[in-house]
């Protein structure tokens, strides 16, 4: 059918469920069978039964407050959701980027999705406050910016994780890494060795955290600090923190420092930083090298040599006038191994290297490998052929 007619159609049949009391999904499917045959009699046209359900989902979805996006939030193969203002909608699915033929009907329309996405986090997005990260009810992670920081509407981008990983050898299954470093890292969890996840955007490093934490000891008593609630993790002796927006006012913002500065006083077994991205650095760098081994913490750098590099510079923005050679003993005397994530070419995400953290020189920190993917090749049609490789066991397992 024209697309023309179907909005036509669609219209026609909101239209006829204006001035119910209660609207439902039944309600919807009783004003389509009265009003689709009227409509194929007028317009001498056919509605098969494929689009009037298509009709029907579209308006519920629309009820639901997030219209199109509703169908790509419960499509379990999509990883990523980017909106790039009401009439440009993309995802991304088995790592490939595509445009979809979904839009909305109006900016209004799309900001009405974003406010009834983020009214459940307590969370403000105004002209005041024109940006936010927050995060579903499914632990999909959102982060909007509105006009006129964002020119031509609202750009929303929405992040889901896969349900089909559950384990570290589901990893092993979709080629993340092989079976010797998902043994190794799972030895490591254990040991209560000090962990940076690090990689680029959308390469997989909170994921890989979140299926090693069910390697944790359920006895431990677990401390999360996070922006939005992203890590979901099986244990029961959990504790959440999550930093929080300041006011209209500019007033009562919590910033990750503060809750890592809060957590140290509750008695933590295991320190999760959701991110490091400012100078709660310096105070997770004192969490590994004051007695609380096994800290997990997510940074974004795009080899193990730059996320040392990030957390030395992050270290010097708290403000502590400290020589570089002393941040970097810190690094290397708390820090043991860099677990670091890359997307390929072929969209497939792949753990590069697995690296120990040596000691600290008058120049950097020397690393050594434990393991590595090299790329053999890569073909016309994008596909990455590679291999990973073993380089020898790290000096904390002799």
């Amino acid at each position: 059918m024209d697309p023309e007619l179907r909005q036509e159609l669609q219209r026609a049949v909101v239209d006829r469920l204006r001035g119910l009391h209660e609207l439902s999904p039944a309600a919807v499917h009783a004003a389509a069978d009265e009003v689709i045959p009227r409509f194929e009699k007028q317009r001498r046209v056919r509605v098969d039964p494929d689009l009037r359900a298509a009709i029907i989902t579209a308006i519920i979805d629309e009820m639901r407050g997030l219209g199109p996006l509703q169908a790509l939030l419960d499509d379990d193969q999509i990883t990523e959701i980017m909106i790039n203002g009401p009439e440009r909608i993309y995802i991304e699915k088995s790592g490939v980027k595509t445009k979809t033929p979904l839009r909305f009907r109006s900016e209004q329309d799309l900001r009405r999705a974003i406010e009834r996405m983020i009214l459940p986090t307590g969370r403000r997005l105004d002209e005041k406050l024109p940006y936010a990260d927050f995060a579903l009810e499914n632990g999909a992670r959102v982060h909007a910016i509105l006009p006129p920081l964002s020119f031509g509407g609202a750009t929303v981008t929405i992040r889901k994780f896969l349900q089909s990983i559950r384990s570290i050898y589901d990893l092993t299954r979709f080629g993340t890494l092989d079976a010797r470093m998902a043994l190794f890292l799972e030895a490591c969890i254990k040991a209560r060795i000090n962990i940076l996840f690090s990689g680029p955007t959308g390469s997989g490093k909170t994921t890989t955290l979140e299926v090693l934490s069910a390697c944790l000891d359920p006895q431990e008593r677990i401390i999360i600090i996070e922006d939005a609630p992203e890590l979901s993790l099986r244990q029961e002796h959990v504790v959440r923190l999550l930093t929080r927006p300041p006011s209209a006012e500019g007033a009562g913002e919590v910033t990750i420092r503060q809750l890592v500065r809060n957590c140290m006083r509750m008695r933590p077994t295991r320190i999760i930083i959701g991110e490091i991205r400012g100078e709660e650095a310096m105070d997770y760098l004192q969490a590994q090298t004051s007695g609380h081994r096994g800290c997990l913490a997510v940074i974004h750098a795009s080899s193990p040599r730059d996320a040392v590099m990030r957390l030395e510079t992050m270290a010097l923005y708290a403000g502590l006038n400290l020589p570089a050679w002393a941040i970097r003993q810190q690094i290397a005397s708390g820090l043991q191994l860099i677990v670091q994530h890359e997307q390929l070419n072929d969209g497939r995400r792949v753990v590069t290297h697995l690296t120990e953290v040596l000691s600290a020189t008058d120049v950097g920190i020397d690393l050594k490998d434990v393991f590595a993917f090299e790329v053999d090749e890569v073909a016309d049609n994008r596909d990455v052929k590679g291999r990973f490789v073993a380089k020898g066991l790290p000096d904390f397992f002799p």
